[in-house]
């Protein structure tokens, strides 16, 4: 289960709006139970440096990862999930998705229709890597 803030769901649905027809991501920032139930209680953006095509695939360097985990630390938080857009498909993982995933963290995908907010579901990666399994996602 992750749990998100009313607030943190509208700036994330906001951003991908902004980002419309490129794909926006993103960290979630919160902190982990010990039974591996989430909270997020921020996010912190992350530019999508995609060399191809940002319309459908994102990209977040190395670099960018780090000073996220770092930035996070510096809250006294952890960096639990990724957060992307989709533009005009489902708010489900892609096979480019599940190849560039790993399996502690949580997904969250905001489908974007025609600039328009839309659908958004949270997915976590089986540990054998083979598939997403869908994740129970609360608004708070």
């Amino acid at each position: 289960m992750i749990r998100i803030p009313r607030g943190v769901l509208e700036e994330i649905r906001a951003r991908g709006a902004k980002a419309y027809p490129e794909e926006c991501c993103g960290a979630l920032v919160g902190q982990t139970t010990e039974r591996g139930e989430k909270t997020v209680l921020l996010t912190k953006h992350l530019e999508n440096r995609h060399p191809g095509g940002r319309k459908r695939r994102y990209f977040v360097g190395p670099d960018a990862y780090r000073e996220a985990e770092s930035w996070a630390r510096r809250h006294g938080l952890d960096v639990v999930g990724i957060y992307h857009s989709h533009p005009d498909h489902s708010a489900r993982p892609s096979e480019y998705d599940r190849e560039h995933a790993w399996p502690w963290y949580s997904y969250l995908i905001l489908s974007v229709e025609r600039g328009t907010p839309a659908g958004l579901a949270s997915w976590v990666l089986r540990d054998d890597r083979n598939r997403f399994d869908p994740e129970e996602l609360e608004c708070t």
